[in-house]
């Protein structure tokens, strides 16, 4: 089984212990670090370079934009997961912009959080619904220079809008019936031809071209 390393920044002890506490039950995630504040995390994650990081939106010094913003640039293959206490907080929108491949609030059940670490690790977005829903709002405009489309194939499509439904890539795969390394290669060509970063990107234009519609 592999083992997922990861790090956690949150300026509350108590936050942390109670999240070290359930993790460390998880066969399959290791917390190998923690940080106070955010000049103390991007730090910490240099060292180490975790492979996923819960982080904390408001805390002393840097914000946990800037931080994530600071931590993706030292260390790009590190997935954070915004760990916070409200969905209508200012700064929902720039920490997914500055890298934040998750966003969740801190009264997720601690199964969900535990998936959303696998998840992060397999690449994939989970977003909590409320700010699901926001994002929606937010980004739905379809937006002048896009990538046309019409570039992707009739089944790059189907994964693009199971993809804009939440769905993880073995869920996709299951749907259409084919092997979850097939879906690998759709989305990766996805991103590509759209010149996209990452999933939740994708849906977002996905929105925004009206692929799915708007719940």
């Amino acid at each position: 089984m592999e083992t997922i390393n990861v790090m956690l920044i949150d300026d509350h002890r108590v936050v942390r212990q109670g999240l070290r506490d359930f993790l460390e039950l998880q066969g399959d995630i290791d917390i190998v670090g923690e940080a106070s504040s955010g000049e103390e995390g991007v730090q910490l994650a240099r060292e180490l370079l975790p492979d996923v990081i819960l982080m904390d939106l408001v805390m002393p010094g840097i914000d946990g934009v800037e931080t994530t913003r600071r931590v993706k640039a030292a260390s790009p293959s590190t997935r954070v997961i915004v760990l916070t206490s409200f969905a209508d907080d200012d700064k929902v929108f720039p920490a997914i912009k500055a890298g934040a491949i998750s966003y969740l609030l801190k009264d997720v059940s601690p199964e969900d959080l535990a998936h959303a670490i696998r998840a992060a690790q397999r690449n994939e977005a989970v977003l909590h619904p409320e700010v699901a829903a926001k994002l929606m709002q937010e980004f739905s405009a379809p937006r002048p220079g896009e990538a046309p489309v019409d570039q992707l194939t009739p089944r790059e499509m189907e994964v693009l809008r199971l993809i804009a439904k939440g769905k993880s890539n073995k869920e996709i795969a299951d749907t259409l019936i084919v092997s979850e390394k097939t879906i690998k290669t759709h989305v990766s060509n996805i991103l590509s031809k759209l010149h996209l970063a990452d999933r939740t990107q994708a849906a977002i234009y996905a929105l925004r071209q009206r692929l799915v519609p708007m719940e």
